[in-house]
C-alpha cells in the first residue's frame, strides 16, 4: 500500500470515530510559530489523547534535518516552497498539504515610540539591523525584499546582524544587541488583546507592521511526512489544525489565512 493511501485511510478512520492509539506526534515547527503552537498544543491535548512533541527552527534548518533522517511526522514550515520539496523528493505525502497560516513581518524594538513607521529604518544612529538569515529563513527573505521595495538594502547591508532563525533576530532586539529588527508579528503581539481589537496590540515595545506589498505573501504550508503518514495522531492533528477553535488562536498571533 503506498504512503498516500496508508494516510488517506487513516483520515478516513479519524473521521468515522474509529479508536486509535494514544500516542506522541512528533511536529517540526518554523521559529516564527513558536508562541501560537506552544497555545494550540495546550488546546490539542487537553482535547485529545495525543500529545506533541516540538522541535523548532528555520524552515531551512528543519529542511536539512528532514533530509538527513530527522524522525519528525508534521512539518509547519514557514513557507511553501519547502513542502513542495519535500513531497517531490519523496518525503512529504502528495496530497497532504494546506497553508494553515499567512504571516506578518513588523519592524520591531524593545524601546516605546523608536519605531513607528519605514523612517525609523533611515535614522543616523541606527548602527545594527537584525533579521533572520534570508537563504534559511522566509521571514529574513521577506525582510530582504522589504528593504529592496523601499531601496534601501545596499545602504543598510553594512548594519545587518543576522540571526539563523527569526527566534534568534528576535533575540538580538529583546537583548539590545540590535536597536531594531524585523521579526515576526506573532513574536511580539498581544494575543489576549488582538483577539478583541481590529489593530495588532504589541505586548511591549514599538513597531512598524510591514505592509504586504512590500513583500511577497509569507504563505504557510503544512504536510504530513512520510515518517508520519502511518501515525495514529496524524489525521487527528492536520484536522485540528483546520478547525475553527485553532483558526481563533492563530488569527489572535497576528496571522491571516
Amino acid at each position: 500500500m503506498n504512503t498516500c493511501l496508508r494516510f488517506a485511510l487513516l483520515l478516513f478512520c479519524g473521521l468515522a470515530g474509529c479508536a486509535l492509539q494514544a500516542a506522541e506526534l512528533h511536529v517540526a515547527v518554523a521559529s516564527n510559530f513558536a508562541a501560537p503552537f506552544e497555545a494550540l498544543r495546550d488546546e490539542f491535548e487537553r482535547n485529545s489523547e495525543h500529545r506533541l512533541l516540538v522541535s523548532l527552527g528555520s524552515t531551512g534548518q528543519l529542511y536539512a534535518q528532514i533530509r538527513h533522517g530527522a524522525p519528525f511526522d508534521v512539518l509547519l514550515a514557514a513557507d511553501t516552497a519547502t513542502p513542495a520539496e519535500l513531497t517531490h523528493n519523496g518525503q512529504g505525502v502528495p496530497g497532504s498539504g494546506l497553508t494553515y497560516a499567512i504571516g506578518r513581518l513588523v519592524l520591531w524594538s524593545r524601546e516605546p515610540h523608536l519605531v513607528d513607521s519605514e523612517a525609523a529604518l533611515l535614522s543616523p544612529s541606527l548602527s545594527r539591523l537584525a533579521l533572520a538569515n534570508p537563504r534559511l529563513a522566509p521571514y529574513g527573505a521577506a525582510a530582504l525584499q522589504t528593504l529592496q521595495s523601499l531601496g534601501l538594502s545596499e545602504v543598510l547591508s553594512p548594519t545587518f546582524i543576522q540571526g539563523q532563525n527569526i527566534s534568534q533576530a528576535y533575540q538580538f532586539v529583546a537583548t539590545g544587541n540590535a536597536p531594531m529588527g524585523f521579526v515576526a508579528l506573532s513574536q511580539v503581539i498581544d494575543p489576549a488583546a488582538h483577539a478583541s481589537d481590529e489593530l495588532p496590540t504589541l505586548a511591549e515595545g514599538s513597531g512598524w507592521i510591514v505592509p504586504t506589498p512590500l513583500h511577497e505573501p509569507i504563505r504557510q504550508d503544512a504536510i504530513v511526512l512520510t515518517h508520519g503518514a502511518d501515525h495514529p495522531a496524524t489525521p487527528a492533528f492536520m484536522r485540528y489544525l483546520q478547525s475553527p477553535a485553532a483558526r481563533d488562536i492563530i488569527a489572535a498571533y497576528g496571522y491571516d489565512f
